[in-house]
């Protein structure tokens, strides 16, 4: 079975909620081809989970020299991978981004990854002195100007770059949910004990997969449509670097 095909597989069967895709005809059908001009996705009647037009995505110090220093249970290589995934659904769904990094013009660190970097070319770089986003008034206004509530969190390192802000956010009456499998700290136990601070604040873990699902819900949905090829794409290079 070629990648692509194991791609569709997988994709039919995460939504799937496990259920083997073959039992799901119906399921398979509306995934591939929907009947009809696909909708928009409404937010839910309870407003629980979150919606795409509700959202920013934050993506906060993703440089070398962060890269090389993570050991928490996430690799570098999947962090990478998984931050490059969230960013295409979002440019898909027409999320808001802001990208920022930390002393770059000081010197003391080097700019954004260059994979995440060109994915993003067409955003300016909000570079920082504090290592604590929410306290850079530059970066402060333009997640304001995203006008969005609801953020999402990628940082490096979870420890520093991701619990500072996070727990700034919440105080402001921001709500926040962070992909924890798209973060990584210096060792385990720094990382875990940040995502434990953050979440005991109020902030909501999700992964790449999950909340990528959770933007849009709906197979029939016009994002649904948007967001599918991004889907395939990723498990596929999943399958292709042997990381799942």
């Amino acid at each position: 079975m070629t990648p692509s095909a194991i791609a569709r597989r997988d994709v039919l069967t995460l939504m799937a909620a496990g259920v083997a895709v073959s039992g799901l005809p119906q399921l398979a059908a509306a995934a591939s081809a929907p009947k009809g001009d696909p909708k928009s996705q409404k937010a839910s009647p309870q407003n629980a989970v979150w919606n795409h037009d509700q959202v920013a995505l934050l993506i906060i110090d993703y440089q070398p020299e962060m890269f090389a220093a993570i050991r928490s249970e996430t690799s570098a290589e999947m962090i990478e991978l998984n931050t490059l995934y969230m960013i295409k659904i979002a440019k898909a769904l027409n999320i808001p981004i802001v990208l920022s990094s930390v002393g770059v013009e000081l010197g003391v660190n080097s700019p954004t990854v260059r994979s995440i970097a060109d994915e993003l070319s067409h955003l300016k770089v909000i570079d920082r002195s504090t290592m604590d986003a929410w306290e850079d008034e530059k970066f402060l206004a333009a997640v304001k100007a995203t006008g969005k509530k609801r953020l999402i969190f990628g940082a490096l390192f979870s420890e520093v770059c991701l619990a500072f802000p996070v727990v700034d956010a919440l105080k402001e009456g921001y709500e926040v949910t962070f992909v924890a499998d798209m973060v990584g700290g210096q060792s385990q136990i720094a990382h875990i004990s940040a995502l434990q601070r953050i979440t005991q604040a109020g902030a909501i873990p999700n992964s790449v997969l999950g909340l990528s699902a959770e933007l849009f819900r709906d197979w029939k949905s016009l994002e649904a449509q948007k967001a599918k090829p991004e889907i395939i794409t990723y498990l596929g290079e999943l399958h292709k670097r042997g990381l799942r």
